[in-house]
């Protein structure tokens, strides 16, 4: 069985992960999950390169490019999948077996049943980690992978921030999510993180290219309205190019000066949210019976000996 999630395919076709939090939780989430199924000693052994059964996992990845990707599928179980990006999946045949799927918004688009729109499996970590609750910044922030860089790190010191790059290790982010008092992401599945450890948490937008369906959706599932903060675009530095003359150097320090400027007000002024626990842990405890059904059909031998 060959675990899916968001990578990048080089010429050799030779999948290699892209250093993104939320991707990466299904490296580190995963092995856990399903440990007992197998009972291996290394529970990395649970998936191989045998694609004829594919595992869809955590990220937006229910679109054409998912079959694209698996043409040798003869099944592809879906667990907590989003629907999004590129062309859509216009129906469902008969190799897909879905657990579940991210939200309503997405069971919706599938033509599945509203019981199908449970939650991002990324809740889960709140069961495989148990990071201390001792809060170093006031706030902290989190971009998205596609903007991160040292722009941002150096607009977060200058504030006092906590700077939360999201290519860093899955418990490297986690740990300094705790260690925020309030959130400031524009990356969902930090927002997701902080929801499972009970930070709160603030939307925020820069580009277009933050998928609003993806987060309506998640939103959706544990009760809370999608309302980002905007800011500007903060262009990164190119640290061979940007940083070799003085007029490129002054040119990043206003775009840096402004941009903090920006977080600021937005931090001052925004309303951080928290959905409900109890929902929240009534959605966790459902996903983990999805979870057994899961894993009561592997262990059955729906993939083969």
């Amino acid at each position: 069985m060959k675990l899916y999630y968001y990578y990048y395919y080089y010429g050799d076709k030779k999948p290699v992960t892209y250093p993104n939090f939320g991707d990466l939780l299904n490296e580190w989430l995963w092995p856990k999950l399903l440990f007992d199924v197998y009972h291996k000693d290394n529970c990395q052994d649970i998936f191989d390169e045998d694609d004829t059964a594919i595992l869809v996992g955590i990220g937006t990845l229910l679109n054409r490019e998912l079959e694209q990707k698996t043409p040798n599928a003869r099944l592809r179980m879906v667990f907590s999948s989003g629907v999004g990006y590129g062309t859509p999946l216009q129906k469902l045949d008969e190799t897909y077996k879905v657990y579940c799927v991210r939200g309503p918004l997405s069971a919706s688009k599938l033509q599945l049943s509203p019981d199908k729109g449970l939650v991002d499996g990324g809740i889960m970590i709140r069961r495989y980690f148990n990071p201390p609750r001792k809060v170093k910044y006031k706030y902290s922030y989190m971009p998205h992978h596609g903007f991160s860089g040292s722009g941002w790190e150096n607009v977060c010191k200058s504030l006092n921030f906590g700077y939360i790059d999201p290519s860093l290790p899955v418990e490297d982010v986690m740990t300094k999510i705790c260690e925020t008092e309030i959130l400031l992401t524009e990356a969902m599945h930090g927002a997701i993180t902080a929801e499972a450890f009970r930070v709160p948490w603030v939307p925020v937008k820069s580009h277009d290219m933050i998928l609003t369906f993806k987060w309506e959706d998640w939103c959706a599932s544990v009760n809370l309205k999608y309302e980002p903060q905007t800011i500007n675009r903060l262009l990164q530095p190119n640290p061979v190019q940007d940083l070799m003359t003085p007029i490129r150097r002054v040119r990043d320090w206003t775009r840096q000066r402004l941009a903090a400027q920006e977080l600021k007000a937005l931090a001052n002024n925004c309303r951080p949210i928290l959905g409900d626990e109890n929902h929240l842990e009534n959605l966790t405890v459902e996903l983990e019976n999805r979870l057994e059904q899961l894993k009561s059909d592997l262990k059955a031998g729906c993939l083969g000996p």
